[in-house]
């Protein structure tokens, strides 16, 4: 725009120039012509030999004081506009793009410090429920162990015919179809049923296991959660209704959740997720922690 601005000072000057020719201020007018045509191309030539390079770095000069101030979009803005309107002022831009480095590597920083303080909520949040729920692991061949509501171990719960749930130390969440009877029913799938009609219902599991103990037959079926077809979800929406559970094989057998039995999958559901989250907060962190270290490197390379 600016060389644009100082053309037509040049066109302007030899219009009126031409005009005043056949007035008796002609020689007069004729005297001045090269000195203003001169003094034009002067302007011109110094506008190119600029390239832009003063109004880029004023625009710097922002954009660094927008860093300092972390209002890392206006900075960007106006690195983005020396680009775009100093094509050719290449200190500018080349000092633009070792801003945008340390914008970056700011960024990342912050992101850092958020991920780290939300970390050490969960762990707080996890620390305050830990204490209700049992940690079974044997260290001999487990290298992740399971947490389980104390009222759902195996120890409180022989030969009874119920859903059982647990969650492992990464959060990861699962249920167990648990039968126990005179006669097997050789069962694949579960389906809870609330009070209203509605009902959830797990795909057939291949995780079966059968066997017996002094003539009670026990069978065991396991569904991951995201492969229990949200019977687990289902269940904890419907936390506070009597559920009805129909065990579905070559014989159907139908009981209804005890209280104790809901409560477990409510407060083993709410555990997942916040195993879950820590688990996703800690990959989110190494990934950000090599990021950073990727973005120092190459701020040190261009320095």
């Amino acid at each position: 725009m600016y060389y644009i601005n100082v053309l037509r000072v040049i066109i302007y000057t030899f219009v009126y120039i031409k005009k005043t020719e056949t007035t008796s201020l002609y020689l007069y007018y004729m005297n001045n012509k090269i000195s203003l045509f001169m003094g034009a191309l002067l302007l011109l030539l110094v506008a190119c030999s600029d390239n832009g390079e003063k109004k880029a770095t004023e625009d710097l000069v922002l954009a660094r004081e927008a860093l300092d101030t972390d209002n890392f979009s206006k900075a960007r803005k106006l690195i983005d506009s020396i680009k775009i309107l100093y094509p050719k002022a290449y200190e500018a831009r080349k000092e633009g793009n070792r801003i945008l480095r340390h914008i970056e590597l700011k960024e990342q920083q912050q992101g850092l410090a958020f991920l780290e303080k939300t970390l050490s909520e969960k762990q707080g949040a996890f620390e305050l429920i830990k204490k209700r729920f049992v940690l079974e692991k044997n260290a001999e061949y487990q290298e992740t162990g399971n947490y389980f509501l104390p009222d759902q171990t195996v120890e409180r719960n022989m030969n009874r015919s119920y859903l059982c749930f647990q969650v492992d130390e990464h959060g990861a969440m699962s249920m167990t179809s648990i039968y126990c009877g005179a006669n097997n029913i050789h069962h694949t799938g579960v389906k809870a049923i609330a009070p209203d009609g509605s009902f959830a219902e797990t795909p057939i599991s291949r995780d079966r296991y059968e066997t017996s103990n002094l003539g009670v037959k026990i069978e065991k079926v396991d569904y991951p959660v995201g492969q229990d077809g949200n019977v687990v979800g289902f269940i904890y929406l419907n936390r506070d209704e009597n559920i009805r559970v129909e065990y579905q094989g070559e014989r159907k057998y139908t009981t209804t959740m005890s209280a104790t039995d809901r409560k477990a999958a409510a407060e083993l559901y709410e555990l997942s997720q916040t195993l879950s989250s820590i688990e996703q907060i800690k990959n989110e962190i190494k990934e950000t922690s090599m990021h950073i270290d990727f973005v120092k490197k190459n701020v040190e390379r261009h320095e």
